[in-house]
């Protein structure tokens, strides 16, 4: 899950968790948040901010090497996954750093990046063509990906990968119940993301659709105007609106959706 917000510095979650230590850091453009997709994992996540020098930084869980950033240099986009964090650096590269069992660490000959998204087994990458590459754990058919055309933004979730197209259209592969087959009826899509089970996207005029699994509320979202952009984390989803606060829905333990005193023009 990844925000674009000049110097923001605030977040809400478990109450001295390590991956909300983000006080100190200065300078930074964009932030990205490691999904924990099963209740056994609480506490098991990190958080990842991109600096305007095109310097990396990172705290939280770090068992598998997932916050070794600190020698990444011209990075101009993050993404982070559960154990893993990815990279797209200037000359369109990746980098990658954490859980290499899957194969979702393997992205170093991937070139012409624009973009990446980092699921709980997989990561996916955008083209400046257009196209998208994947790799790591298929078992529900997540990385297949290589047909698709147009696309100009991408998200990926526990077993699912969207992406979305020059057109505003949604489309989506992977595990069924997260939702893949629904997006595909979506039009008018301007902003998307995808939870651990559960897709959603901002439509222009600032509704918000969600599908896949509802089980803690992350897709009671019908009611939401005036929204720019979503972010969906493991079961629950955030929303970003035009006055810059932030609305959220779905599992609050820990208070991570804890946000209605944010007004995000104040964290600058």
């Amino acid at each position: 899950m990844t925000s674009h917000r000049h110097h923001a510095r605030i977040a809400a979650g478990r109450r001295g968790a390590e991956e909300l230590r983000t006080r100190g850091w200065s300078g930074v453009v964009a932030v990205a948040a490691g999904n924990v997709h099963t209740a056994a994992n609480t506490g098991r996540a990190h958080t990842v901010g991109l600096r305007q020098d095109g310097t990396v930084l990172a705290t939280g869980w770090n068992d598998e090497g997932q916050c070794d950033v600190d020698g990444w240099r011209d990075v101009v986009t993050i993404a982070a996954g559960w154990r893993r964090t990815l990279a797209v650096v200037a000359d369109g590269t990746a980098r990658a750093t954490g859980r290499r069992a899957e194969g979702a660490c393997d992205v170093e000959d991937w070139s012409g990046l624009v973009a990446v998204a980092a699921g709980d087994w997989h990561s996916v990458g955008l083209r400046d063509d257009g196209t998208v590459l994947a790799v790591g754990n298929d078992r529900r058919g997540q990385c297949e990906v290589a047909g698709w055309r147009g696309v100009r933004a991408i998200a990926a979730g526990y077993l699912h990968t969207a992406a979305l197209t020059g057109d505003g259209q949604v489309v989506a592969a992977g595990d069924p119940s997260a939702g893949v087959m629904d997006v595909s009826a979506w039009r008018d899509v301007v902003a998307l993301s995808a939870g651990s089970r559960h897709t959603v996207g901002v439509v222009a005029g600032g509704r918000v659709l969600a599908a896949g699994d509802n089980s803690r509320g992350q897709c009671d979202v019908r009611g939401w105007r005036g929204v720019v952009a979503v972010a969906a984390g493991s079961a629950h989803t955030l929303g970003l609106c035009s006055d810059e606060s932030v609305l959220a829905a779905g599992n609050d333990e820990d208070g991570r959706c804890d946000t209605a005193g944010w007004q995000l023009s104040t964290a600058r």
